[in-house]
């Protein structure tokens, strides 16, 4: 294992480094001793391709786990709570939905600079631009794209009325504090004029929907989000990245979906992580939301408001990380990362726009 820029193995060398490691190795392994985690020298790879959040692979003898944390600080206010995250899958373990299982919590900022959670690692297959051989053929391509449907389904249908998973949010006024909050955040965090911006929050406040049911929501469902089992019937392993999760409006996290799926013959933007759908044998998004409403029978008219919200949005935390990738605080070090996104945020409000179009 060879050390990198984001990675001290002591915290003396921690201290000499011009910006803060992600992981310092003498420090977590003895949290991990204190926390009876595995023993001896640990082994570690960074690992998935969040563009917010950090991932490790983390082995020792005994032990083989994943640690999430945040980005470096400074943080935005309620954003990358990884001690919320971890609670709320505590939460809906319980409750049949398949998510990790949460081994500890650290909210001792001396450790890592940040709070963070362990979770078991789990052997499974994530699909994003290339398909595992065993989730190929056309029929298993249907039964992967319905399967994305099923669990969406499966996560709205948690009963939210008792027990702490009433307590992770309030219904009532989602959709309204969306808009509110993403309007306040790019005011905080512009680096740049965009009138689409608060020309769309305008109009998204304006044509903003009645809430027809409330449910348990992601925050950030998409096919790169769900682990698929490697061997057998095509099944979900675990739903992952739980950051965004609260209880508000189901239809949010359908137009989200729908809004960053590939499919063939779309201009697409680079929202669409998993670009594999858009090959033969995936369901279409128009497929996706039919399936999905045959256990709700929800009045969709106003999917389009909610497919621009979903790119309003994320045009928004875009720019915010943009911003991070222009001061030299991105975690990646992706050289291309910049260019895409200087180009990808206008293109998300110019598809957010032609979504509003529709309604």
């Amino acid at each position: 294992m060879t050390d990198s820029q984001d990675v001290a193995r002591t915290s003396a060398e921690a201290e000499r480094m011009e910006r803060p490691p992600l992981l310092v190795v003498d420090r977590l392994e003895e949290y991990l001793d204190a926390s009876g985690i595995g023993t001896g020298p640990l082994h570690w790879q960074r690992i998935g391709g969040g563009q917010s959040n950090v991932t490790f692979r983390i082995k020792r003898r005994g032990a083989d786990v994943v640690l999430r944390r945040g980005p470096r600080p400074p943080l935005p206010p309620s954003t990358h709570d990884m001690v919320r995250e971890a609670h709320l899958q505590h939460l809906l373990a319980p409750l049949g939905v398949p998510v990790p299982k949460i081994l500890a919590v650290c909210a001792d900022l001396h450790v890592l600079g940040v709070p963070f959670y362990l979770m078991n690692f789990l052997d499974g297959d994530v699909v994003t631009d290339t398909i595992p051989t065993h989730l190929d053929a056309l029929a298993q391509r249907r039964e992967t794209s319905e399967a994305v449907a099923d669990m969406l389904v499966r996560l709205h249908s948690v009963d939210i009325r008792q027990g702490g998973i009433a307590e992770i949010g309030r219904p009532d006024g989602y959709l309204q504090r969306q808009v509110k909050r993403f309007a306040g955040l790019w005011e905080q965090g512009a680096t740049r004029e965009l009138p689409q911006v608060a020309a769309l929050a305008a109009w998204l406040e304006a044509n903003r929907p009645e809430m027809q049911r409330a449910s348990l929501i992601h925050g950030d469902y998409r096919v790169g989000n769900l682990m698929f089992r490697r061997s057998g019937p095509v099944r979900v392993q675990a739903v992952l990245d739980w950051e965004m999760a609260t209880l508000g409006d189901p239809l949010a996290d359908l137009g989200y979906l729908t809004a960053t799926y590939a499919q063939a013959g779309s201009a697409g933007t680079f929202m669409e992580l998993t670009g594999v759908t858009a090959q033969p044998g995936y369901l279409t998004w128009e497929e996706l939301v039919q399936r999905y409403n045959q256990s709700f029978g929800l009045d969709l008219s106003a999917l389009p408001w909610y497919q621009a919200l979903a790119l309003w949005k994320a045009a928004i935390f875009s720019e915010a990380i943009y911003a991070r990738w222009m001061n030299g605080e991105r975690d990646d070090g992706g050289q291309g990362l910049g260019a895409v996104l200087e180009q990808g945020v206008p293109r998300l409000l110019d598809a957010a726009e032609g979504f509003a179009a529709r309604l």
